[in-house]
């Protein structure tokens, strides 16, 4: 079991993902920006992984990466997104290294199975 930091600006995607990783046993706290995720990485320590999507209002998923390894330096972060354009940015040098990018839509399965993978890693 992993506790995962979810920020997905979609509700229902959100409600999805919650379900899948539960599922999964995981522990999950959700949140639907970035600026909420942030607050959660400043209120706990001990979270194994970000999954989060990149396209947000205020602070996007690459951004938001980036603010999570200045205070988290050994979690795992998971981007997803339904832009093409935005899934290239996320495999340039402005990502943090060891980080996956998985684009929508996709199987729940699949989403379950490559956190697995990263969280093995």
């Amino acid at each position: 079991m992993a506790n995962i930091l979810l920020a997905e600006d979609d509700k229902s995607m959100l409600n999805f993902l919650v379900l899948a990783l539960e599922r999964a046993n995981h522990k999950v706290t959700a949140t639907q920006s970035g600026i909420d995720a942030l607050n959660a990485l400043k209120e706990r320590i001990d979270f194994d992984l970000l999954l989060t999507d990149i396209v947000m209002p205020g602070i996007d998923g690459i951004e938001l990466a980036h603010k999570a390894t200045e205070t988290h330096p050994d979690i795992k972060i998971m981007f997803i997104t339904g832009f093409a354009a935005m899934a290239m940015r996320s495999d340039s040098d402005e990502t943090p290294k060891n980080s996956k990018t998985m684009s929508k839509p996709f199987h729940l399965n699949d989403l379950v199975e490559q956190v697995e993978k990263i969280l093995a890693g």
